[in-house]
């Protein structure tokens, strides 16, 4: 895949008293990227669109450079303590993706420049929780990395928690563009995760992303530079010759990791699920897709956030569950699996 290069730019204008705001705004004017000026990161007029498919795809080709105000980090259970906020958004178009419904329907690609003053709350946040360790997630709204050759947020970050020892990070990524990463000081502190699917799923429904192979080839490289490393295996489908597909994912990833990354491999497992605001919002915005959300074929689950949503029947859940986990035990016997849904 090509790198992301935006199709417009929006600033604040406080962005530009930052090293890295005033390095953007250039690297933007040299690439000829247009650039316009907004009051608010989060209230961006300007982008095009006359119909929701229109405006999500110009959406996002747009990238917002702001500052990040206000000091409290969202809380991000269970998987970490608190989001790291450094960007927003991904220019990749997964029919399924959660960030559809909860972006709203302009998901522009949003980036922080004020690094150092989010660095100095993770400080107050780990001296506050210390001698505990404290995890920070920073891919909760985001994927990262198609930003990073621009912005070097997360180099950045990992090499400043590599330096601490009461911190550690970790990210998720569906891209393969990793180089810029494969030298940092990370001392082990930063967990990489990759978000995979069966080689079918990514060709039919994960638009504008690597492939499953190139997402492996990537994990390799990433294994090989020492980082602890981390699967999420998502949203799982049920379909004809599923077992098929999801086990030449596995083998794929067993062909590429090295015997010395095993032994601290974390997996998480996700069944395909979806709520009926976010079959509603997908409908706008695929309507031609055939993603399977025939509400008589699922099982209705509340959760936990006052909300419901449309899981696979027991029967299928606990035929995957066994699959996936005992795949897993067998190719990678010493891994963690940190939970199936």
């Amino acid at each position: 895949m090509k790198p992301f290069v935006p199709k417009r730019a929006f600033f604040e204008p406080k962005a530009l008293e930052y090293p890295l705001g005033k390095e953007l705004y250039e690297k933007l004017q040299d690439m000829n990227v247009p650039v316009s000026f907004t009051g608010s990161h989060n209230r961006v007029t300007g982008i095009p669109g006359k119909t929701p498919q229109e405006a999500f795809r110009e959406a996002k080709r747009t990238m917002v450079v702001g500052v990040r105000k206000g000091t409290d980090f969202a809380s991000c259970k269970p998987s970490a303590h608190y989001q790291l906020p450094l960007n927003t958004s991904c220019p990749s178009m997964c029919e399924y993706c959660y960030l559809a419904t909860t972006l709203g329907k302009k998901p522009y690609l949003r980036v922080y420049v004020n690094i150092e003053e989010i660095f100095e709350q993770a400080e107050t946040y780990m001296r506050e929780r210390a001698p505990e360790i404290t995890w920070f997630e920073g891919a909760a709204t985001s994927d990262p990395i198609p930003t990073e050759y621009l912005t070097g947020l997360l180099l950045k970050t990992i090499e400043f928690f590599g330096s601490h020892k009461l911190g550690r990070f970790r990210f998720v990524t569906k891209h393969d563009k990793i180089e810029p990463l494969l030298s940092a000081r990370h001392n082990g502190h930063t967990r990489f995760r990759f978000s995979l699917n069966a080689a079918a799923v990514i060709e039919k429904y994960e638009h504008a992303t690597p492939s499953m192979a190139e997402r492996v080839a990537a994990a390799g490289k990433v294994a090989q530079a020492g980082y602890p490393l981390g699967f999420i295996i998502a949203p799982i489908f049920y379909f004809p010759g599923w077992q098929e597909e999801y086990a030449s994912l596995l083998e794929a990833l067993d062909a590429q990791l090295p015997d010395d990354a095993r032994a601290d491999l974390t997996f998480e497992l996700i069944s395909h699920r979806f709520t009926k605001r976010a079959k509603n919002n997908i409908l706008d915005l695929f309507p031609e897709t055939t993603l399977p959300m025939e509400e008589s074929e699922r099982k209705y689950k509340y959760g936990q956030f006052g909300y419901g949503k449309y899981i696979y029947q027991p029967e299928v859940m606990a035929e995957i569950k066994v699959f996936m986990e005992g795949k897993l035990s067998a190719m990678f016997p010493q891994a963690k699996v940190e939970y199936f849904v």
